[in-house]
């Protein structure tokens, strides 16, 4: 695995899908957004209204891009869509209802049949993440859960934590010395 680039970032997981609601890996199938996924991409848009984002680069699925373009267009800005940024292929495991293999797949000692390892999201995110990185600051990635979970390793922490949909997280390089990211929930603009 590459290194983060040592730069301030936020990070948006997409908003809310039927998926979501119903407790079900979604990985690479493209499910969209719902009601309520599109009313919680609006409230990260008013959130991060006075972030002063510069850059917005995407997962392509449509549930991120979607969730994108809302937060964009306040802002006037582009959406640019990154590959590497799509959710993990979950093979076998996709339309299932999330289980408690989580752990195993991320100590790498079981891959469901037809799904990419934690190993090789891990990697992906990482570079993907310094693209955005090289572009004009403050830049934000949105992007999934289960790819939020690698750059979580990626950042210092423990990473088999769920990530709230729709919650901007400002990503800050640790102090000198210390190993561990700053990541903290923006404050949410009212509905």
């Amino acid at each position: 695995m590459g290194e983060l680039i040592r730069a301030p970032f936020w990070f948006l997981r997409h908003g809310e899908t039927d998926w979501n609601a119903q407790g079900l890996s979604q990985g690479r199938t493209d499910i969209p957004l719902n009601d309520v996924g599109i009313m919680q991409a609006r409230r990260a848009a008013a959130t991060l209204r006075t972030a002063r984002i510069a850059t917005i680069v995407a997962s392509p699925l449509v549930r991120a891009r979607r969730t994108a373009e809302i937060v964009a267009e306040p802002l006037g800005l582009p959406v640019a869509l990154d590959p590497d940024l799509a959710e993990v292929n979950f093979g076998e495991q996709e339309g299932q209802v999330m289980g408690d293999w989580y752990d195993d797949w991320i100590a790498g000692t079981y891959t469901p049949a037809g799904a990419e390892t934690f190993q090789e999201l891990l990697d992906r995110a990482v570079a993907a993440v310094n693209r955005a990185l090289a572009q004009p600051a403050p830049v934000l990635v949105v992007a999934h859960g289960a790819l939020f979970r690698a750059l979580r390793l990626a950042l210092g922490h423990e990473p088999n934590v769920r990530t709230p949909n729709a919650l901007p997280l400002h990503i800050t390089p640790p102090p000198d010395g210390e190993a561990a990211w700053g990541i903290a929930p923006a404050v949410l603009a009212s509905a």
